[in-house]
């Protein structure tokens, strides 16, 4: 009989876009990660969910801890806005971390999350998610010619041309806004516009509805991922875009299927993104 091993994970979800994280002493060398992230996520033969996060003690005096994220498919993501905030819970839970701001290396840079409040198993957190990028290198996004913003810009796809409005929060974004939701036609454009070859690192793709200028309704396909209940970064790309097109302010509540998340995109041009964090179960991930 062949030995049984078993890894402990916590599971999160803020907005019900779900992760699974795993303690590890540090995060430089994760050679089974993509493998580890296709099984685990698989929602009908492992513990399910959207992406599988890495957590370790930061080895550099400008964060405290750092992370590793891997989207469901086994790619690794630069960045996820809510499974940033599921790290900063886990380490409150675990009793890893106790002061009032946390500091969370990614691959897109060290991220700061203030506790805003806690109930039980229930956070919430303000993080400052950096500043937004615009051009097309930066994104990135393939144009005939370069552009300093990718704003209302056309896409074509197949027979159809799209007016889509691009940014990079570390990772890229691209939002459509449309007068309904339909729920079809986003499970047919967002893969489509994800593997769009315009996009040589593939991307986000947000479906936005401007409900007031105070207000946005979005829908999200993740890169990796697919059809998400919320996305962190994919709420904050929706609202600069609807800011940079003159539809909202600069400061909207993002209204998801799980939920509603508040970002704001301040006059230095930080973006903070503020929502809530449930702290799910523990489990152990045994493998042999």
């Amino acid at each position: 009989m062949r030995p049984v091993s078993e890894i402990k994970f916590t599971k999160l979800q803020g907005l019900g876009n779900d992760f699974l994280i795993i303690f590890v002493e540090q995060t430089d060398d994760l050679r089974s990660a993509r493998a580890l992230a296709r099984k685990m996520c698989e929602r009908n033969y492992g513990a399910g969910a959207d992406g599988l996060v890495f957590v370790s003690r930061a080895r550099h005096a400008d964060a405290d801890f750092a992370s590793r994220i891997f989207n469901a498919d086994g790619s690794e993501a630069e960045i996820s806005g809510n499974g940033t905030r599921c790290v900063a819970a886990y380490c409150y839970h675990a009793g890893l971390w106790s002061e009032p701001e946390v500091r969370i290396a990614t691959a897109a840079g060290v991220k700061t999350g203030r506790l805003v409040g806690r109930e039980g198993l229930h956070y919430e957190f303000e993080f400052e998610m950096g500043k937004p990028r615009f051009a097309s290198a930066d994104i990135p996004i393939s144009l005939d010619a370069p552009l300093p913003r990718v704003v209302g810009h056309p896409l074509k796809l197949g027979g159809d041309l799209l007016e889509v409005t691009c940014v990079s929060m570390g990772n890229p974004h691209c939002t459509l806004f449309v007068p309904e939701l339909d729920e079809a036609h986003i499970s047919e454009f967002g893969p489509l516009i994800e593997d769009h070859p315009a996009f040589p690192n593939r991307t986000n793709v947000e479906f936005a509805r401007i409900v007031s200028p105070d207000e946005i309704e979005v829908r999200f396909w993740e890169r990796g991922v697919g059809r998400t209940l919320s996305s962190g970064t994919g709420s904050c790309g929706a609202a600069i875009a609807a800011a940079l097109n003159a539809f909202t302010r600069r400061t909207v509540q993002v209204l998801t299927l799980g939920g509603a998340q508040r970002v704001e995109w301040r006059e230095d041009d930080t973006v903070v993104l503020t929502g809530p964090v449930e702290v799910i179960y523990e489990g152990r991930w045994l493998q042999d």
